[in-house]
């Protein structure tokens, strides 16, 4: 009787690991490449003895044969995926809003490492980005990523059939959305930039023998930092409503 407790116990604690700590893998903070993969496995397994309990209701009683514990595990695996890429999707409206934000100021050009995305890419996405982890671990926000985990078994049963088409659907909606944020946080840029240009457009009309674009690079880049510090705050507050917003839809509160 007790051998059979203790292998209960490993099964049900190996099947909420295969979820959580596939997701924590690609959870923003928790799965960047900085962090050290014996850190990131410490976090998914404590996280794992925590939650255990609480969705043990939950999972399906241990499979008699090794190809339906196989495909059990291989399910619950790819819906941590979904779970971790679903979150890390919402973080890539920074880098969608830094990028364009690059664009329109003439830094492009200037890249820097981006610890979230593991590539070179511009100044104002890897800043961006940077800032949106730092502010969802302050605001604790990272509490409600783990809290969205626990709370999708209320969703995706183990055991049952995986919803393909709804992973796909959520996934279409979360990239157009994600793109539309980015393009709202850029959007006092695009419009400085283009009655920038405009102006500038004008002035080499109005003097050709002046090299307008090469002496107002200067003051766009200054021009850019000035509308960066004014709506910094405005925008990261509306980013961090938008994550929010968004994760509570997998969690009871939604």
């Amino acid at each position: 009787m007790l051998d059979d407790l203790l292998s209960g116990d490993v099964f049900a604690i190996s099947l909420v690991f295969a979820r959580l700590g596939s997701a924590v893998m690609l959870l923003p903070g928790f799965g960047e490449t900085f962090v050290s993969p014996r850190v990131r496995l410490m976090i998914a397994l404590s996280v794992t003895v925590v939650v255990t309990p609480v969705v043990s209701g939950y999972l399906p009683p241990m499979p008699s044969g090794l190809l339906p514990a196989f495909m059990l595990i291989a399910g619950e695996i790819l819906i941590g995926i979904f779970l971790g890429a679903m979150v890390r999707m919402l973080l890539s409206a920074l880098h969608i809003a830094g990028v364009i934000i690059g664009f329109q100021t003439s830094l492009a050009n200037a890249t820097f490492f981006d610890p979230s995305n593991s590539q070179q890419g511009a100044v104002f996405a890897a800043f961006l980005n940077i800032i949106g982890v730092f502010l969802i671990f302050v605001t604790d926000l990272h509490h409600l990523m783990l809290m969205t985990i626990a709370d999708s078994y209320t969703l995706f049963r183990p055991g049952a059939p995986l919803p393909f088409g709804d992973f796909s659907e959520m996934v279409v909606r979360l990239v157009s959305d994600s793109f539309v944020l980015g393009m709202q946080l850029a959007a006092p840029f695009i419009v400085i930039a283009i009655v920038f240009y405009t102006g500038l457009g004008l002035l080499a009309r109005l003097m050709p023998q002046i090299q307008v674009f090469f002496i107002a690079i200067p003051l766009q880049i200054v021009l850019a930092f000035s509308v960066l510090a004014m709506t910094l705050s405005t925008g990261m507050f509306w980013f961090l409503s938008y994550f929010q917003d968004s994760l509570t839809r997998f969690t009871g509160q939604g």
